[in-house]
């Protein structure tokens, strides 16, 4: 009896460690070295971007993905295990806060119900190619989210929600790699086809703001064509974003269903905490009781857990794990890129949107 009584005294102990302040010491401790690690190739990607140009979680990819040798260390491991998923959650819940009802509601009924259409038939037509490629299902939700939604962010979310394999973090960073540059591409040509066809302010935002899938990128392409375009561009791409946590809620909701049947594991939540997170962000930016400054603090925050995850995702997959994915996965992409920019864009010139009012 009085062992296993003073197994039971060990035990409390156990557990009341873990609220104990020197336990969060011990874990920091251990988190340090791979959090640092993630820290400075965010720092880099930071600087590079902000010198010389071009998108700064495709350099957090790129230098991650060099640094996959440092995986294996048992001292850096944890830290980046931990920035690829819980840093990852926060990152997604602070996007939230960039979003507010009275943003939503300007758009006008007939933008916001093309623009759903877009987003749930390029994540159907996302499935339904990668079933005739051959490839998982996983893959097309995740290749027809990422390009539907916001990009690599949306990229990021859904995956976190997704079968946690080795196939699925290898196809994660191919699909943040492949939107990122598409991304970039249509930043490029989309103002070009703009001016080509001779679209109005309004239409021109609707059309960039429907079918870029980084936000960064819609906003670049919208002041191109001047600030009446890159308002309604910006709304638009906004609204897009909103609808990542219905996306990923519904996605999590589904294979939560399939686990009995599949093994996995049975105490998952019914929806993730980081997706309530994210409501209630959008609803505290939607009530303007938060300070503008307090708005773009967290907006950076999210930023930064962003960059820090995409760090520990590259340093997570090697390079030659990427290239052994082939062309079918990168082909996945650009027809669901080139899916949505028809679409939007003929739903634009047929309903004569005018976009934000």
């Amino acid at each position: 009896m009085a062992d296993t009584s003073d197994k039971g005294t060990v035990a409390s102990a156990t557990k009341r460690s873990a609220w104990h302040p020197l336990h969060w010491v011990a874990r920091s401790r251990v988190l340090a070295p791979g959090v640092l690690v993630c820290g400075v190739i965010a720092l880099a990607s930071t600087f590079l971007s902000e010198h010389y140009g071009g998108p700064q979680l495709l350099y957090a990819l790129l230098i991650g993905l060099a640094f996959h040798f440092i995986h294996g260390n048992p001292q850096a491991k944890p830290g980046i295990e931990f920035c690829g998923r819980t840093v990852l959650r926060v990152g997604v819940a602070l996007l939230g806060v960039r979003i507010t009802l009275n943003q939503v509601s300007q758009l006008g009924v007939e933008v916001a119900v093309v623009i759903l259409l877009a987003l749930v038939l390029t994540i159907i037509m996302g499935v339904w190619w990668a079933k005739l490629l051959g490839r998982t299902r996983e893959e097309g939700i995740l290749s027809g989210g990422s390009v539907a939604i916001c990009g690599a962010s949306a990229a990021l979310a859904i995956s976190a929600v997704l079968p946690q394999t080795k196939a699925n973090e290898r196809f994660t960073l191919l699909a943040v790699v492949a939107v990122t540059v598409l991304s970039t591409v249509a930043m490029v040509l989309y103002p070009l086809l703009i001016q080509v066809l001779g679209m109005a302010a309004g239409p021109a935002g609707v059309f960039l703001g429907g079918t870029i899938h980084d936000v960064a990128q819609v906003v670049a392409a919208g002041m191109m064509l001047g600030p009446e375009a890159g308002d309604t561009a910006t709304v638009v791409k906004l609204f897009r974003v909103m609808l990542l946590m219905p996306v990923v809620m519904v996605i999590s909701l589904l294979y939560r269903r399939q686990q009995p049947a599949e093994g996995k594991d049975l105490n998952m939540p019914l929806i993730p905490g980081f997706l309530l997170a994210f409501v209630v962000m959008m609803l505290l930016a939607s009530s303007g009781l938060v300070p503008a400054v307090v708005v773009q603090g967290a907006t950076d925050a999210s930023r930064v857990c962003l960059v820090l995850a995409i760090a520990a995702a590259g340093i997570k997959t090697s390079i030659e794990e990427l290239l052994q994915l082939g062309w079918k996965p990168l082909m996945l992409f650009v027809s669901e890129t080139l899916f949505i920019g028809l679409f939007v864009l003929l739903a634009v010139l047929g309903l004569g949107l005018a976009g934000a009012r």
